[in-house]
């Protein structure tokens, strides 16, 4: 198994993906080229800086990539607030969702935390 497969906070961001492209697809046809669009763009990105943080060996160049992962993840929550009071998404989508979130905000400071000790 690949080292990156091998992070739980990996396994979780694929899996919030997944979720994610499955709850757009509720949105909206006006909303595709637009916010559906913005929370695909933010979670891809999401993605990428944990692929670049795990490839990264110098500490601070992996904290900067999991900071952008934060901004990320905080984005994606207000994209998501958004989605929740224009009624694109319903109360029990948005709370699964933002829970998910959560859960990856608390494995990234985590991580940050095991970089800067180390």
């Amino acid at each position: 198994m690949e080292e990156l497969e091998k992070l739980i906070i990996y396994k979780q961001y694929v899996e919030m993906t997944y979720y994610m492209l499955n709850i757009v697809l509720k949105f909206p046809e006006k909303e595709m080229f637009s916010l559906v669009q913005d929370i695909k763009l933010v979670t891809y990105e999401g993605l990428k800086d944990i692929i670049y943080a795990q490839k990264e060996y110098n500490k601070k160049s992996r904290i900067a990539y999991l900071n952008q992962l934060d901004a990320n993840l905080k984005t994606l929550k207000v994209f998501i607030r958004i989605a929740h009071k224009k009624k694109y998404i319903n109360s029990k989508n948005y709370l699964a969702w933002s829970k998910k979130i959560a859960n990856l905000s608390n494995l990234m400071a985590g991580w940050i935390r095991a970089c800067l000790v180390a």
